[in-house]
């Protein structure tokens, strides 16, 4: 297949929906054909990568933030003959989860500290996001969460091209979290976004983007560090 026209499955974070890729969808558009997994339906992670599975075309990159990356692994494992490259945002190698209200984890989301500037013009699309997603969907993906099974054999399945990145101020993956995850997958990119939180495709657009173009393109890059 022509890489210009590589299909691109995008899948959101928890308590997210499409608006959360908004900018990538746009921008991305003259090198992939993006389209978003629907993470809403399910209560395991198994029957979330099942259904995007499902409803997409037979060979796909896939990039995914938080609950989006563990539904991103999960296709892999089910999968790997499938997925082409993986990119992972404040996505964790550990089991930890902690149970958080819809409220705390958009506190924790959009946390202030990452970027006052940009704190205000993230707030509000992160809460009308949580508010269309819905309470019941929320426990649903945190139940999935919470029950989701041991994703060691999905990261060592992982033979493909794959970008770990995280932001520097994310208080829900933790930059360490995220390393030690790229650090797991053979040839695994990592990148550090600065002053931002979780949500980096709409904290940092931009550099999402361009992090995303370099990995479908597979265009060499190194390590980032602090």
């Amino acid at each position: 297949m022509n890489r210009r026209t590589e299909p691109l499955v995008l899948l959101p974070a928890m308590g997210c929906d499409g608006q959360l890729w908004a900018r990538q969808v746009v921008d991305l558009g003259d090198i992939a054909h993006p389209e978003l997994g629907d993470l809403t339906v399910d209560d395991t992670l198994e029957a979330m990568a099942a259904r995007v599975l499902a409803h997409a075309p037979p060979r796909i990159a896939v990039a995914g933030v938080s609950l989006g990356g563990y539904v991103a692994l999960e296709m892999i494992r089910q999968a790997p003959e499938r997925v082409t490259r993986v990119a992972l945002f404040a996505t964790r190698a550990s089991m930890q989860v902690r149970p958080r209200t819809v409220g705390e984890q958009g506190m924790l989301a959009t946390a202030p500290h990452a970027d006052p500037m940009l704190s205000g013009l993230v707030s509000g699309p992160v809460q009308a996001m949580a508010e269309r997603v819905g309470a019941h969907v929320f426990e649903r993906q945190q139940r999935a969460l919470l029950a989701r099974p041991d994703i060691t054999p999905a990261i060592d399945a992982v033979r493909v091209p794959t970008l770990v990145a995280v932001g520097d101020r994310d208080r829900i993956c933790l930059p360490d979290d995220a390393r030690a995850l790229a650090e797991r997958i053979p040839q695994a990119r990592f990148h550090e976004l600065r002053h931002c939180g979780h949500l980096a495709p709409i904290e940092r657009p931009g550099e999402v983007t361009m992090l995303l173009r370099g990995w479908l393109q597979d265009a060499p890059a190194g390590r980032s560090t602090r």
